[in-house]
């Protein structure tokens, strides 16, 4: 009975891998007017035999984004909001363009694993490890032509070291990968975590805590 309850448990698990579900058609492309479609993995879809070459393209990514920010990067996103045919694929892509010491800040991305290339420029990138691994830092510098992978999850970041402008490629293992940039949340959240609370967290004082808050307010 132990051998069965365990092989039970083991397929329970093996299907709740929090991951984006294989098609089981060709393709399911993504619509907004829910009247003649089908519900499918957060988005409806259209009828497959109303598809149209559109529903797979997306032009665009030649064209270099504004990084004319407090962080000096842009994050140009194709997923399933720009490609409707990526719906179910569990597949999407960024462009990401770095201004001379921008940087794209630590930040992670809860569905999905990141493989990213670098085009142009030099990056140095890395991601930390979970507590239980005891948070360890994996970082590389990368030149043009070099991959790196940030596993799901982990909270990762990418600078531009260099004194021109950089260029890189990522794809992510999800339509629609999600971002939680760490900042942002902790010190820009609505309504704003109780400044002790962070103080405590962060170990700072209840005033730079508020400075923080202030500034990430918006």
């Amino acid at each position: 009975r132990v051998s069965i309850l365990i092989t039970v448990l083991a397929v329970v698990i093996s299907f709740a891998k929090a991951y984006d579900p294989s098609p089981l058609q060709d393709f399911c492309v993504a619509i907004d007017d829910p009247k003649n479609g089908v519900f499918v993995n957060g988005k409806f879809c259209k009828d497959p035999k109303q598809a149209r070459a559109e529903d797979f393209f997306y032009s665009g990514l030649n064209k270099a984004g504004n990084t004319d920010n407090d962080v000096k990067s842009n994050v140009t996103t194709v997923n399933v909001d720009q490609i409707p045919g990526l719906n179910t694929m569990g597949i999407s892509l960024v462009r990401i363009d770095y201004a001379p010491y921008g940087q794209n800040p630590p930040h992670t991305h809860p569905r999905a694993t990141e493989i990213l290339v670098l085009l142009k420029g030099t990056l140095y990138v890395g991601f930390v490890s979970s507590n239980q691994d005891n948070n360890r830092l994996f970082a590389k510098v990368l030149q043009p032509g070099d991959v790196f992978v940030f596993p799901i999850g982990m909270i990762h970041f990418q600078v531009n070291i260099g004194k021109t402008p950089a260029v890189a490629f990522a794809g992510l293992s999800s339509q629609n990968a999600g971002v939680i940039t760490i900042a942002d949340t902790v010190f820009g959240s609505k309504p704003p975590i109780n400044p002790e609370v962070l103080a405590m967290a962060f170990q700072l004082d209840v005033n730079v805590v508020k400075d923080l808050e202030a500034k990430f307010k918006n």
